[in-house]
């Protein structure tokens, strides 16, 4: 069965520069990658990423972290892999989220790092399960952003919707 998952390549991973090697690691998997930006990460859209860890002691660490404070990066790639079994696939080759728990040949064994803070530097997010990955990729992606329907859209006028345009 077909699946979707969100990936973050997160600051750490940026600032290293290990786009390249995450990504062509990433490709073993044979998913189709359907969708992928650079994200300048906001407070709102950090803290809606990371709700369900709000009640953590790390929390505005980790607020801090996914919006790049801690790296003078202040940005994430964000992108959607699709195919079959692509969440277990995608977390198989990620690691385990502690990077000195996971294997060295995992993505996050391999780059990843645990700061003398405590803080968790693992290069990159991928999502658990179904459910959160609807709920994240709906969070970082709009539907015309995705070159794949896998969640039902619909038109909509949207009035006195302000944005950011180029003068």
């Amino acid at each position: 069965m077909n699946q979707q998952t969100l990936v973050l390549i997160k600051p750490d991973g940026l600032v290293k520069s290990l786009t390249g090697n995450i990504l062509a690691r990433l490709s073993e998997s044979k998913l189709e990658l359907v969708a992928a930006k650079m994200v300048r990460v906001t407070e709102k859209l950090a803290k809606e990423h990371y709700k369900h860890m709000k009640d953590k002691p790390f929390f505005n660490e980790l607020i801090k972290y996914i919006k790049g404070e801690l790296h003078d990066r202040r940005k994430v790639m964000a992108i959607v892999y699709w195919g079959p079994d692509a969440i277990k696939k995608v977390r198989q080759l990620a690691g385990e989220t502690n990077p000195e728990e996971a294997e060295v040949t995992s993505i996050r064994g391999s780059y990843g790092r645990i700061t003398t803070k405590g803080i968790y530097e693992n290069v990159l997010h991928a999502s658990t399960n179904p459910e959160e990955a609807e709920r994240e990729i709906k969070l970082w992606f709009e539907p015309d952003d995705i070159i794949v329907d896998f969640y039902p859209t619909e038109i909509k006028e949207i009035s006195k919707l302000k944005k950011r345009a180029w003068a």
